[in-house]
């Protein structure tokens, strides 16, 4: 089965196209084998970048834009997130053999299970200190407000895991859609969305008793969530069905189907903006980003990022957008007020995922 790609959050001012020629972004050359740091709690924000095939995390200063060290999370790392409390870097790593778009699974080696798991990294010293069990081929997770629970999608297992941090093991198993992908909360803490990319559904888990209490149907091949900050509405980026969801989450319907533009276009990972106005959606072999306009839900414009973006994140301060782009391994930095590519950052093998610290 076919995976490429993860989620990040939280932009800024947008213009109504791309006119003209632009200017070819600036690439940094250096190596992007660097251990000059490693404490990443202080001194940031840091960008922390999954690289499925490279095996580890690439971290780089977005006070530069520069590599600064890479980290060793373990086995095939797609989903990254920062803890709340912003000690921890929490990495989805997986046994399970990378497949493609129309490539025979009974071709591909055997699972390595010894490999799944929730590998948790001490962002002070930038060790590694656990791997949590996370279920079978661990893909994408979220983690509750408080930090004492990660819920982890397992790809190949058709469930969500919920892990207790405090203990470090598995608290409990939720059997939801076929092929889960993505997993966000809402911002008030009280359900959520994880995207089933073989049922073309949206699994909603009320975290109070962890039950599933709504399964919606959406376009094809859902992938990546983002809610409004008023948690009001959720989007939801179809990659096959080349469009993305708008979910009234009170009453589990979908309001709408926005058609996202582009030849090629599939929407895949979610940025939404930190004051809840745009939602940044990257389109994978589409090559682009679109921004969605979350008032009136739809497109205002769609500008290049890079090749086959997936991973997206934007900084706090809503002027930097940040895209993985994993056949060219590396990493768009992109000026949300021109919507221009102004550096690429060579990453490691096929970037995934993107977090960023505080």
């Amino acid at each position: 089965m076919w995976r490429r790609g993860m989620a990040v959050v939280i932009a800024a001012t947008v213009v109504a196209g791309c006119k003209g020629k632009s200017k070819a972004p600036i690439t940094d050359t250096s190596s992007t084998e660097h251990t000059v740091l490693t404490s990443f709690t202080s001194g940031g924000p840091y960008l922390f970048v999954s690289n499925e095939d490279g095996n580890d995390v690439t971290v780089i200063d977005t006070k530069t834009d520069s590599v600064v060290a890479t980290l060793e999370p373990g086995q095939r790392p797609r989903g990254v997130r920062v803890s709340p409390d912003g000690k921890t870097l929490i990495v989805a790593v997986s046994g399970s053999p990378k497949g493609g778009p129309g490539v025979d699974e009974k071709t591909l080696p055997p699972a390595d299970r010894s490999k799944d798991g929730i590998a948790l990294i001490d962002l002070s010293t930038g060790k590694k200190t656990a791997n949590l069990p996370g279920g079978i081929d661990p893909e994408s997770f979220a983690v509750s407000g408080d930090g004492k629970t990660i819920y982890v999608s397992n790809e190949d297992g058709g469930s969500l895991t919920i892990i207790d941090v405090g203990s470090g093991k598995i608290a409990g198993t939720v059997k939801i859609g076929s092929e889960p992908e993505g997993v966000q909360i809402d911002p008030d803490n009280k359900v959520l969305y994880a995207t089933n990319e073989g049922s073309g559904t949206v699994s909603v888990l009320d975290l109070e008793n962890d039950k599933i209490i709504a399964t919606i149907p959406t376009g094809k091949r859902p992938r990546g969530i983002a809610f409004t900050p008023d948690g009001k509405k959720a989007y939801i980026t179809n990659e096959v069905g080349g469009t993305v969801s708008v979910i009234d989450v009170k009453r589990n319907k979908v309001l709408k189907n926005i058609k996202i533009p582009g030849e090629g276009a599939k929407p895949m990972g979610t940025a939404m903006a930190p004051d809840g106005s745009r939602l940044y959606i990257t389109t994978g072999r589409g090559g682009s980003v679109a921004v969605i306009d979350t008032k009136a839900d739809s497109v205002i414009t769609t500008f290049p990022a890079g090749k086959r973006p997936w991973g997206i994140a934007i900084s706090s301060d809503g002027k930097t957008i940040y895209t993985a782009n994993g056949p060219s391994n590396d990493i768009s930095v992109i000026d949300a007020s021109t919507n221009q590519v102004k550096k690429r950052i060579p990453g490691g093998k096929s970037p995934w995922g993107i977090a960023i610290s505080k």
